[in-house]
């Protein structure tokens, strides 16, 4: 059995895409899924499966999420060797405690590519954020103060945003400790 987390993209942000967490878990468990475990109401999901290919599971998961809640959410699934490797080789200016400074995670959900998004967004601003990447995974901090002013800040209103979920970096971080990581 492998251990991952899926990602899903969009769920209960400001009212729509709306999904249960018990729900979720139990559709989860009815299609084969074991030890799930949701964190947080915005759609992570950590489970084990017999299935090792991502993109069946990718499937399995839009698939039910379809039929149980009538929508079409796009999914990532990471297994806990990548979502170990994205945050042990994260930047060290990402996830540094700092409460002024705004830390994202942007997983880029396949097809789409990390290249692809960069280019659609363009570089960052030196003096309001930061962005690095590690994979299919781009770090980006910003400030607060100016967070309006960060290039990045406008990934939601891109062209690339549904081929994208962004977690901040505490969930990133909980995440990791709930499937059983150790930085």
């Amino acid at each position: 059995m492998g251990k991952y987390v899926a990602l899903l993209r969009g769920v209960n942000v400001s009212g729509k895409n709306k999904v249960s967490m018990s729900e979720l878990s139990n559709a989860f468990e009815g299609i084969g899924f074991s030890d799930v475990v949701t964190y947080i109401n915005s759609g992570n999901v950590i489970f084990s499966s017999p299935i090792k290919n991502q993109n069946k599971l990718i499937m399995e998961i839009e698939s039910i999420i379809l039929e149980k809640f009538k929508l079409k959410i796009p999914v990532a699934v990471l297994t806990m060797k990548e979502l170990a490797d994205i945050f042990i080789n994260a930047p060290d200016w990402w996830n540094t405690g700092n409460k002024e400074i705004y830390d994202n995670t942007i997983f880029v959900i396949p097809p789409m590519s990390v290249e692809e998004v960069y280019a659609e967004i363009g570089e960052a601003v030196p003096e309001y954020e930061k962005i690095a990447c590690h994979g299919n995974v781009i770090f980006w901090s910003a400030t607060l103060k100016t967070f309006n002013k960060a290039r990045w800040a406008k990934i939601a209103n891109s062209s690339v945003n549904n081929n994208v979920t962004i977690r901040n970096a505490n969930t990133v971080k909980k995440l990791f400790e709930i499937a059983g990581g150790k930085k």
